[in-house]
């Protein structure tokens, strides 16, 4: 672009040179304060922004001049220029004014010709304060001497991405005037789409000063497309044409979104009475306005400035301030001793007979430090503040979001990059919190186009009856999923049934058309289908297709309609039952632990039974018959002795529950091991899988083969591609060594199905990859997020469960019967209940023993007193005594018992020859045996 401009501005030198001549300048003796200083403005005078600037322009020099605290003693002078909307006639007029010595050029309000006289004065070092040029890309350090006395098109563009981002809409057709002006704020929404993570689906461009039925053929273009969302950045002479070609094509109805940058509203500030016609084929259109505060200086110049407010728009303010931005500058140049000079361009002189008169083209020879002036200015002007960052840009970018309905425009909201979207006026956000109640409604309801309060969609189908292509798979295995047949879609299956019933949940009608996807001889390649999506050779592909990464970065994917995974499937070989698969419900272990705590429990009941209980004495056989028999028959509650003692009562309370858990453990179990057939495989996971050099199957057209080898870097020549549950069987049944495979990995749902007519294969181990199955659509496309909120809906409402079952019930295999590990009962399974009755028996026995040791002190102490021990007898006394608490043990309870209610005193005591001890007898020998020693 700059060689191009470079070459007119060369060409236009030349007609400048032959057609007219250069005013003469006195080079000697320039004062510090000249009685003039010069000032060009560039712009068309019969343009909408021509007819606001002009009287703006004129106003500024007449109140500068009139001004006693500025330029004192110089009169500021401006010399205009028509570029007539032309940029050949713009830039020969831009060297018209440059070669009369002026300080400074106003404008030009065009950004296509302001690129090509950026070059003229960076030549030539004179300030270019444009006050309508938005082009971002002439904030480039290529042009040092332009200076934006306006908003650049960065800021509003960033203003219109807010806009879209708020109403969440994903993609939007910019159409623009194919000039600087247009590809430079197209360029800049793009990137600001991007940030919001939005994009321009489609840039529409229009020649410049294009013919009404060129922009109707444009936008019947534009219209066949899916996006309803227009930005539309034209020039203000001609953009209107557009909506009048709009109204016409029906693009101005309900559904459409049409948002216009800050041109249209200089067309509506500009119009003296109102156009009803310009307002009645914009209804609905959301419009930027340059956000101009009130301010005392504004109010002060309305009973003045009565042609400005009545054609003025926020350009006009702009061009206002830019006079008076220069004056400041010039005042602080002059207040400094600075000399306004010019000297010839040694790159100008004419060659010798050459006939251009370049040599009338000087260079300002402070003109730099003009323009370090112009740079810091800082005052309040009728737009507001004027003063420049550091990326020469001016302060408080904002605007004004309207919203054009009935004969007027309403303000909805305010955009500024300090605060982003807002009701509240950005003046009034600068100094308070971001996050204050002023600031929650981000803003005001809009009436769309077509009258409508609801927010459109922003996109519709581009298909105008055409229904869309479905690519779906065609199948020749696992035809439950989807398959073809005679009907009106030509298919079936559960992944048809699933987006069908998705579609009729959709608040549109959605026309399709389903289109086979294969050979018929084997299973097609799903990688292939997505990839179709992506070159948009289908609109949308449906069936079996699983979610996994690489796919993801070609197309969208809807919400997942079932669950999937890779899984293995084993080779297993039935166990027959044996005659002694009864004692397979508990281990050895158990079978161990159960006869001891049995006779333990026993053992225990007899100790705290026998003083008390006749069933429980007798002679030593006879006791360990009753141990022994009381002890086993508890198993089937069988047991005919009864018990009498609390203690005796309450270990046997204890031991039926126990053993009733352990009957119906034990019931279950086997009841389970003859009627379940155990399966094992010689296959223990992924790892050993993985580890060993055996064959693995895996489905033709499934990325399993991708995740085998991508992932798991299994050798290529390990895999054997497998089309039909047919072929699973037989290359399992095969096996490895012998043309089979020993292991087939494949998807979670084929799986089930396939074990639900091959019983003798298993799956080992879990699902090792978690992913779904869902439905691909181009990228960004809106028909995926509104499908993936119908199958949510879906499966709350029960339906995809139902779908599910209507094709995918029935199985005749359990496809989680994994593992080898036995189902017999292990003591770890008991081993609580065991403890809380070998407790309870330990306390029964801590108390009796502690019962019996109270009773045996007491007894021993009343036979001491009446039955002296002989002093002949030499038995060691710690042996005597266990005898006698071996003997006083083996007392009946109520022996003793009687025993111990007689006194000392009393007529009766125990005699030795007392019948009433069990073992004594009558006879004298008994007697003497039983007494103590």
């Amino acid at each position: 672009m700059g060689s191009a401009h470079l070459a007119a501005l060369l060409l236009c030198a030349f007609v400048f040179a032959t057609g007219t001549t250069a005013d003469n300048q006195n080079g000697t003796g320039i004062p510090a304060r000249p009685a003039e200083v010069r000032i060009g403005a560039l712009f068309t005078f019969d343009s909408v922004i021509g007819k606001a600037v002009r009287p703006a322009i004129e106003l500024a020099v007449a109140h500068v001049n009139a001004d006693p605290s500025i330029l004192r003693g110089t009169k500021l002078s401006v010399l205009m220029q028509d570029t007539n909307c032309s940029g050949f006639v713009g830039t020969i007029e831009a060297l018209q004014l440059l070669a009369k010595d002026v300080v400074a050029v106003l404008g030009p309000q065009s950004s296509a010709v302001a690129h090509v006289i950026c070059h003229a004065v960076n030549e030539l070092h004179v300030p270019l304060i444009s006050f309508a040029a938005t082009d971002p890309t002439l904030s480039s350090l290529e042009y040092p001497y332009f200076v934006r006395a306006t908003q650049s098109d960065y800021y509003q563009m960033g203003a219109i991405a807010s806009i879209i981002s708020q109403y969440q809409w994903k993609q939007v057709i910019a159409i623009y005037v194919d000039d600087d002006y247009g590809r430079g704020g197209v360029m800049a929404l793009g990137d600001a789409l991007a940030k919001r993570k939005c994009k321009i689906a489609y840039k529409a461009k229009l020649p410049p000063g294009a013919a009404n039925t060129t922009v109707e053929d444009i936008l019947m273009q534009v219209n066949e497309m899916e996006s309803r969302v227009y930005v539309i950045h034209v020039n203000p002479d001609s953009g209107l044409n557009v909506f009048r070609a709009a109204k016409s094509l029906g693009m101005m109805n309900s559904g459409y979104v049409w948002i216009a940058t800050d041109w249209l509203s200089a067309v509506i500030d500009s119009s003296v009475y109102g156009n009803p016609d310009m307002m009645e084929f914009t209804q609905g259109v959301l419009v930027l306005r340059q956000h101009v505060p009130d301010s005392d200086i504004q109010k002060a110049l309305l009973s003045k400035w009565n042609n400005l407010t009545r054609n003025g728009n926020a350009y006009s303010m702009r061009a206002y301030d830019s006079v008076w931005l220069v004056a400041h500058a010039v005042e602080q140049f002059l207040s400094e001793g600075n000399a306004i000079s010019f000297s010839a361009d040694p790159n100008l002189v004419a060659a010798k007979g050459s006939s251009l008169k370049l040599d009338s083209l000087r260079i300002f020879n402070n003109g730099n430090q003009l323009l370090e002036k112009v740079w810091s200015v800082n005052f309040s002007g009728v737009s507001g503040p004027v003063h420049f960052t550091v990326d020469r840009s001016l302060i408080y970018p904002a605007y004004d979001i309207l919203n054009i309905g009935g004969t007027g425009l309403r303000t909805i909201g305010y955009w500024s990059n300090f605060s982003g979207l807002s009701v509240v006026a950005p003046e009034n956000l600068n100094s308070s919190a971001l996050n204050s109640s002023t600031n929650n409604v981000q803003l005001h309801s809009v009436i769309w186009p077509g009258q409508i309060s609801e927010k459109p969609r922003g996109w519709e189908f581009s298909y105008h009856g055409k229904p869309m292509r479905i690519g779906v798979p065609l199948r020749t295995s696992y035809k439950e999923f989807v398959m073809q047949n005679d009907g009106p879609d030509g298919v079936k299956g559960f992944a048809v049934d699933v987006f069908k019933a998705a579609i009729s949940l959709l608040p549109y009608p959605v026309s399709c058309n389903f289109v086979l996807f294969g050979d018929g001889l084997k299973n097609p390649s799903y990688s292939d289908l997505v990839r179709k999506v992506s070159e948009n050779y289908f609109d949308a592909a449906i069936g079996d297709i699983a979610i996994v990464t690489n796919r993801t970065r070609l197309v969208d994917f809807t919400q997942p309609y079932i669950e999937s995974g890779l899984i293995i499937v084993a080779p297993a070989k039935e166990v027959e039952s044996n005659a002694w698969a009864f004692l397979k419900p508990f281990t050895f272990q158990m079978w161990c632990v159960l006869g001891v705590i049995f006779l333990f429990v026993g053992v225990v009941v007899w100790v705290l039974e026998h003083r008390t209980n006749t069933e429980f004495r007798g002679p030593p056989r006879q006791q360990i018959m009753t141990v022994c028999w009381f002890s086993f028959s508890t198993m089937f509650f069988a047991h005919r002795e009864n018990t009498v003692s609390a203690l005796g009562r309450f270990v046997l309370l204890i031991w039926l529950f126990v053993v009733l858990i352990i009957n119906s453990s034990y019931t279950a179990s086997l009841t389970s091991l003859l009627t379940v057939q155990e399966l094992t495989s010689g296959i223990q996971g992924l790892d050993s899988l993985i580890s060993s050099s055996s064959a693995i199957g895996y489905q033709v057209g499934s990325f399993s083969r991708n995740y085998l080898v991508d992932e798991l870097n299994i050798p290529e020549s390990r895999l054997v591609p497998l089309n039909s549950p047919s072929d699973y069987a037989r290359a399992l049944e095969q096996g490895s060594g012998n043309g089979g495979v020993a292991a087939i990995i494949d998807e979670l749902p084929y799986v089930e199905i396939f074990l639900s007519k091959y019983c003798k294969f298993k799956t080992v181990g879990q699902v090792f990859t978690k992913s779904g199955w869902g439905f691909a659509f181009p990228r960004d496309s809106p028909l995926a997020e509104d499908l993936s909120t119908a199958i949510l809906t879906l499966s709350e409402n029960g339906n995809l469960q139902r779908i599910h079952d209507e094709w995918l019930s029935g199985t005749e295999c359990s496809a989680d019967n994994n593992g080898d590990a036995s189902n017999s009962l292990s003591l770890s399974s008991f081993w609580g209940l065991f403890l809380i009755c070998g407790l309870a028996c330990l306390l029964a026995l801590v108390i009796f023993f502690l019962r019996i040791f109270c009773q045996y002190s007491r007894y021993s102490s009343e036979v001491e007193v009446q039955f002296p021990e002989p002093q002949i007898v030499n038995r060691p006394a710690r042996l005597t005594t266990i005898k006698s608490l071996i003997s006083f043990v083996d007392k009946k309870e109520e022996e003793v018992k009687n025993a111990l209610k007689k006194r000392p005193n009393g007529s009766q005591h125990p005699s030795i020859g007392d019948s009433q001890h069990p073992s004594m007898g009558n006879t004298a020998t008994e007697e003497q045996s039983t007494l103590p020693t």
